[in-house]
């Protein structure tokens, strides 16, 4: 099925997979925003929900802000927050609400603002206020927009004085570089020398549930949210070291063919302990908990492992959406909620 490109170009109306394959692009785009300075920078908030949360949690992994960094996912924000505080309201449609109401208190509160949306209620919003706005090409579902947001907030935060410039070229080479590494992955490809199909094939008929060390977790929550949203799958993801200490003895009643795929994400980059823990995980699990699926991650830097890893499980998810007999463009029951919280 996964090698039949008629099949594919059939299911797959709105091309998922052609936007996979040249996510690489959206890493290179260049934003053109005078930033404003305001005062100095004490912490940072990024207020957004789903793939631009990703993106912000994929920055604390890479690459780092110099002050202390948070990811909001809700209504409110800390009670911290004040005129030290860089608020950035991320949301690619621009009218997610728990983003715009966040962004409300920010204003209450004093604190410095800049928009990452590509347009909607938050474009028009900054363009009221003159707030710094990183208007990211729309069009596009969300979550394969991730790259665009993740660009946009690495390049906002060198503007702040709260990441290295050098970094913005570390980004840029790493994009060229993935483009190479995808080619492996695309639907031509046949299953038999397709690692992304075959994995897939393997995770078919199960609920994946996805586990990483902390420099990789954003690629595991974004495999979460892909074999949600791509493959219509229910999905979870944790991290280690944290997994040892409670989900660990979850695996280990009731009979081992549990209705589960474990996939592993491996980087050689994570604390030796952490590398360890997967080791011992997996011998002190066996017979309780079905074989996990190791994928380690390619590359010698962190953000080349990062990127790879969340590439790779996005085609994963699109090709399992292909087994299920799914177009994985489409998120119709999520705007079917969207509709049902207006009435």
């Amino acid at each position: 099925m996964l090698d039949d490109l008629k099949y594919i170009h059939e299911r797959d109306a709105q091309d998922a997979l052609g936007v996979a394959e040249k996510q690489w692009q959206q890493l290179l785009h260049e934003y053109d925003v005078t930033w404003k300075s305001v005062g100095e920078v004490k912490n940072i908030m990024v207020a957004g929900m789903g793939g631009s949360a990703l993106a912000a949690s994929c920055v604390q992994s890479w690459p780092q802000a110099k002050v202390p960094f948070e990811v909001v996912r809700n209504y409110d924000i800390p009670p911290y927050a004040g005129k030290g505080t860089l608020f950035i309201a991320s949301s690619y449609s621009g009218n997610t609400e728990e983003t715009l109401e966040a962004l409300q208190e920010a204003e209450s509160k004093g604190c410095q603002i800049a928009v990452i949306a590509s347009g909607g209620k938050l474009g028009d919003h900054a363009a009221e206020k003159d707030y710094p706005f990183f208007k990211v090409p729309g069009g596009m579902q969300p979550r394969m927009a991730v790259f665009y947001n993740f660009a946009a907030l690495v390049q906002l935060l060198v503007l702040a004085g709260c990441v290295d410039a050098e970094k913005l070229t570390e980004l840029q080479e790493t994009a060229n570089w993935l483009k190479d590494q995808t080619a492996d992955w695309l639907p031509i490809v046949p299953a038999a020398k397709n690692p992304a199909k075959q994995l897939a094939q393997e995770l078919m008929g199960r609920a994946p549930v996805v586990y990483a060390g902390p420099k990789l977790y954003p690629a595991a929550y974004k495999w979460k949210i892909n074999f949600n949203e791509n493959a219509k799958n229910v999905a979870w993801c944790n991290q280690l070291p944290e997994f040892n200490h409670n989900e660990f003895l979850g695996w280990t009643s009731h009979p081992v063919d549990k209705p589960y795929a474990v996939v592993d994400l491996r980087s050689s980059l994570e604390h030796e302990r952490v590398r360890k823990r997967f080791d011992i995980t997996d011998k002190l699990l066996s017979g309780k908990r079905p074989v996990a699926h190791v994928v380690e991650a390619k590359g010698d830097t962190l953000l080349q492992q990062l990127l790879w890893t969340i590439v790779l499980g996005d085609f994963v998810s699109l090709y399992l959406a292909l087994l299920n007999g799914l177009n994985p463009t489409p998120v119709d029951l999520i705007e079917k909620l969207k509709g049902a919280l207006t009435e």
